[in-house]
């Protein structure tokens, strides 16, 4: 059924269109992804179909009393309850059963010898615990605690005020508030920005089992993969809705513009054809080609022209290098922090080579952003040692900008770093990302955040720096910036560390994962898929496939080489060259070690050789692991070619 419909929806403010002709049905039970680039008018159609904003013209036709819940990232949080106290209202008419429940428990106590009474008593009582128990009645409290925890709120908290929350948390908690009222339509706007990968997670599954429709504006790609069974882009104050889930949505627009496309080169080159011939016939100038002429003009004339497709316009930018750096090219060995005496990072050790793209994750507070300032310098740790290989440029993306200076223009922050540049060279890198015309000369100030994270991406670029860390770099940027970016990473010849909750990005651009917890640190090899499977396996028991009497690592094997199967022959090129160079470098650190490992003098230091031990222990495992994918991903080559 049927539950929303939008139909010819129009909206501009003063002279600039943002919705034109805008058309979308949405089904009762359907969860619906609304994409577009930052700008496109998604939040402004979430304003026209709860009705805080009338369009200029179209309407908007809903079930009748459809109750509807809205996620906005400005969360309105300001009362003196506390987190349990605020959830606790969405079930105000659940506990007004449960008083009136015990006031007729009440009641029929005192009128136990009046039948009559006692009756009618009885009755109200029973059809007001059929209602209680369906609303919930007894599992409230628990369902609070569920949605708390799931959020990532950590146990104990449940006390705190609320208006003394983050704002990430206030919307944390309106994003509780509104699971737990479960509206027939909820609408969602970036509802994991202020989420960490566990929460996420959870988020995904609850959404999965939603009774409700849900209707979400989202830059999160792996999200819309796994949550979403339709997608509704806005572009250029258009509407395109598609079946499937972000992968697919991708692919049928890509063969929607190709399609297009084709039709317009056709009619192009018939309408060439027939102005030549209307031409050769105005050559001859005889009454008959003259008439003949003109209708062929007649017909021109009333043909349905093809518009040429059009896409937004996509930022243009890659990551160069300056000179190369040695093979070793980071070293954090055994570092701890504490602040206040609560001890946050403890004895954690990460080795970079050249060439290596990890990915940091791990829960928010864990330390990730305090470890990015140990290594550039900003803080110093309590104990351990960062250390750079030869020849080493580092370059810091900072996921809040603050190296950006909020008094400068967009042109100024550029030219005085760079001051060698013309200003012809500095107007072209910023018009790579796509700030253009009087756009440079706005202050920093007043950016966006897509915005001063493209100017942070221009001077990164500019660096030509052979190390990079990034720190959240997809933040605020729109879905086809992110691509362009991890596209320029995918291309990139030095060595990245990057901190991202982006599940889609680390798929892209990683070959490593490290996971950052209270108990210190586990790495995995692959992306964010392989370090999925690993923690599934790792907490599975082996199985067998009852319908191939296949196990669980065979299966697991085949949905690799099915994801390798899926990419581009180049990338699969690239991660077998990659694979066979960090196996060449492994080997060496092995030889390395069992050198070392075969030296009495080692042993003089019980705890280097502990190490040493340990290490080639860990290689021998990470050795077994590459070649594995090595063999996957070249079985895939040789197939493709």
């Amino acid at each position: 059924m049927v539950l929303l419909t939008l139909q010819g929806i129009s909206k501009a403010f003063g002279l600039n269109a943002i919705l034109n002709d805008v058309s979308l049905t949405l089904m009762q039970g359907s969860r619906m992804g609304l994409v577009g680039v930052n700008g496109s008018g998604k939040s402004t159609l979430f304003k026209i179909i709860t009705g805080e904003m009338a369009p200029d013209s179209g309407t908007v036709s809903m079930i009748r009393g459809t109750s509807i819940g809205v996620l906005t990232q400005q969360a309105d949080i300001q009362s003196d309850l506390t987190l349990y106290e605020e959830l606790a209202r969405v079930f105000e008419p659940v506990q007004r059963m449960e008083e009136r429940l015990r006031e007729l428990e009440q009641l029929m106590a005192e009128h136990h010898q009046d039948e009559k009474m006692l009756g009618s008593l009885s009755d109200e009582y029973a059809r007001l615990t059929d209602r209680f128990e369906q609303a919930g009645g007894y599992e409230w409290p628990s369902r609070i605690q569920g949605v708390l925890a799931g959020l990532g709120f950590a146990k104990g908290r449940e006390q705190d005020p609320a208006r003394l929350l983050s704002g990430g948390e206030k919307t944390r908690l309106c994003l509780a508030r509104l699971l737990l009222a479960q509206p027939d339509l909820l609408m969602l706007d970036e509802p994991t920005n202020h989420l960490d990968l566990p929460a996420t997670g959870w988020l995904e599954d609850t959404l999965k089992r939603y009774s409700g429709t849900v209707l979400v504006i989202s830059h999160d790609r792996y999200f819309l993969n796994a949550v979403c069974d339709a997608v509704a882009e806005l572009s250029m104050t258009h509407l395109t809705q598609y079946t499937g889930n972000y992968d697919m949505f991708t692919q049928k627009r890509q063969a929607d513009l190709e399609r297009q496309l084709k039709e317009y080169q056709m009619q192009q080159k018939e309408i060439a054809r027939q102005q030549a011939i209307i031409a050769r016939y105005k050559m001859y100038n005889t009454e008959a080609s003259l008439i003949k002429a003109r209708s062929r003009e007649k017909v021109l004339d009333k043909m349905d022209r093809v518009d040429r497709p059009q896409d937004e316009s996509k930022v243009r930018f890659s990551f160069q290098t300056r000179r190369r750096s040695g093979d070793d090219v980071l070293m954090i060995q055994h570092i701890s922090k504490s602040f206040d005496g609560r001890p946050l990072i403890q004895d954690f050790s990460l080795h970079l080579r050249l060439g290596d793209r990890v990915a940091l994750i791990g829960a928010n507070g864990v330390g990730k952003t305090t470890l990015f300032n140990i290594v550039t310098g900003k803080l110093k740790p309590d104990n351990g040692l960062v250390q750079f290989g030869s020849n080493v440029d580092v370059g810091y993306y900072d996921q809040h900008q603050s190296g950006l200076h909020p008094e400068k223009t967009v042109m100024d922050e550029l030219w005085d770093d760079f001051p060698r540049l013309e200003p012809d060279q500095v107007r072209g890198t910023l018009a790579l990302f796509l700030l253009t015309g009087d756009d440079v000369f706005q202050r920093i100030q007043t950016l966006s955040g897509g915005e001063k994270g493209r100017v942070a991406l221009a001077k990164l670029m500019l660096k030509r720096d052979n190390l990079l860390l990034m720190d959240e770099p997809t933040n605020h940027l729109d879905m086809d910036s992110r691509e362009v970016l991890e596209h320029a990473l995918q291309d990139f010849e030095g060595t990245i560390l990057a901190i991202s909750h982006d599940r889609y990005f680390i798929n892209r651009t990683c070959n490593r994962v490290v996971e950052m917890a209270a108990d210190g640190i586990t790495e995995y090899l692959g992306n964010y898929d392989d370090y999925i499977e690993k923690k599934r396996r790792m907490n599975a028991p082996e199985e067998i496939d009852p319908y191939g009497g296949r196990t669980r690592t065979e299966i697991e094997k085949e949905k690799r080489k099915e994801r390798f199967s899926r990419e581009s022959a180049k990338q699969i090129k690239q991660k077998v060259a990659d694979l066979e160079r960090r196996i060449a470098d492994v080997e060496q650190r092995m030889t390395e070690l069992e050198i070392e490992m075969s030296d009495p003098d080692t042993y003089q230091d019980r705890r280097y050789a502990s190490d040493v031990a340990f290490e080639h222990k860990e290689l021998v495992t990470t050795l077994a692991t590459l070649y594995e994918q090595w063999e996957e991903a070249a079985e895939v080559v040789a197939d493709q070619e």
